[in-house]
């Protein structure tokens, strides 16, 4: 029996390029974080538009290191319950209290109304998720400086989102990009801290250089720098970041036509006046208890495919914490958002293919 062939989820996107890079830094000997890493934060910054980008071991890293430098010890922050859990887990680790909070439906994201209702005067900062790589919506922003709060974004999904001109990292206070093999970009492992504030990025560079300052240690840090070696695959892919953002826009585009001819299942969200990365191309199964019977079906025909993300409040870590309202549309994104392959080596066939095997699901 022919065995079916596998359409992965995710694919990054490295080749021989990355590793002549990669050649490179081995020659010098110098493997640790070192001139390599700062041309890559720089290409960062320069990309983004912002002052400072500081390259760190992981987006959940980098999140963890702006809120010790903001020193949210004692405090409430709010956090989405949408996510993955390593939102939260930065402000545990940086001895915060996340409050977990809902989001819309259709973006997936937190917006200006749940920030709202959220909010207490004792806070100074929360940190919402463009999810998926889908921007938040402009309102966030506006009513986060109204509330006289620092915005976190863990953008770890949207290097290369755009609300309008603007490039998500320059947007936010504060912003953390993941280099996760399933994110725009890969470094295997990585992630980047964006901010025009000089002196938290000051911080920040000294937090992940254990309390380093000059010659000195002048502050309790941690060791979060990033290699020479993954930052030489980063540069690598920091070029071909537009050309790996506009194939994946061009291949939801192509679901977003299929799907939209299928009842019970809404195509992935797209929002005005905004550019995504579509990191996840994530619909939502409208129909109950199918999301699941549509994963199986698609397993059977060797096709990966994955939930949206976690609904915090239903993990057992997690059940305890101060919650905001009912967090109903987070529980059902958690049981009902699916995510389809999205990657260079996905074709038109192939994505013809898994509309079918959808369509049959849900029509059975």
């Amino acid at each position: 029996m022919t065995e079916k062939k596998l359409i992965p989820l995710a694919v990054p996107d490295v080749g021989e390029d990355e590793i002549n890079e990669i050649r490179k830094v081995m020659a010098t000997g110098f493997l640790t974080e070192g001139s390599t890493t700062k041309e890559f934060e720089d290409m960062v910054a320069n990309y983004v538009g912002v002052k400072h980008a500081i390259a760190v071991t992981s987006c959940t890293t980098g999140l963890h290191t702006v809120l010790e430098c903001l020193n949210i010890k004692g405090q409430e922050v709010i956090v989405p319950d949408y996510t993955y859990p390593a939102t939260a887990e930065a402000v545990v680790l940086a001895g915060g209290i996340p409050v977990l909070a809902d989001v819309d439906l259709d973006s997936m994201n937190m917006t200006a109304d749940i920030l709202e209702e959220a909010y207490d005067e004792k806070m100074s900062v929360f940190s919402p998720v463009s999810w998926a790589g889908v921007p938040l919506e402009k309102e966030i922003y506006q009513k986060a400086k109204k509330l006289d709060l620092k915005c976190l974004e863990d953008s770890a999904c949207s290097l290369g989102a755009k609300i309008g001109e603007d490039y998500v990292g320059k947007i936010a206070d504060y912003s953390c990009f993941s280099f996760h093999p399933r994110k725009v970009i890969t470094t295997g492992e990585g992630g980047m801290i964006t901010t025009d504030n000089d002196e938290i990025a000051e911080k920040c560079y000294s937090f992940k250089h254990f309390g380093a300052k000059g010659t000195s240690f002048e502050t309790i840090g941690t060791n979060y720098k990033l290699s020479n070696v993954l930052s030489a695959i980063g540069l690598v892919q920091m070029k071909k970041i537009e050309k790996i953002i506009e194939d994946r826009i061009q291949k939801a585009k192509i679901y977003q036509e299929l799907l939209s001819k299928i009842g019970n299942i809404k195509p992935a969200y797209v929002g005005k006046n905004t550019r995504q990365t579509f990191q996840s191309y994530t619909c939502y199964v409208q129909k109950d208890g199918y999301r699941d019977k549509i994963r199986k079906a698609l397993a059977d025909e060797n096709i990966q495919s994955q939930i949206g993300t976690y609904a915090l409040h239903l993990e057992p870590a997690y059940k305890n914490m101060k919650k905001v309202g009912n967090l109903e549309n987070s529980a059902k994104l958690f049981n009902n958002a699916l995510t389809l392959p999205l990657h260079k080596n996905l074709t038109r066939e192939d994505q013809e293919n898994i509309f079918r095997i959808i369509n049959k699901t849900l029509n059975d």
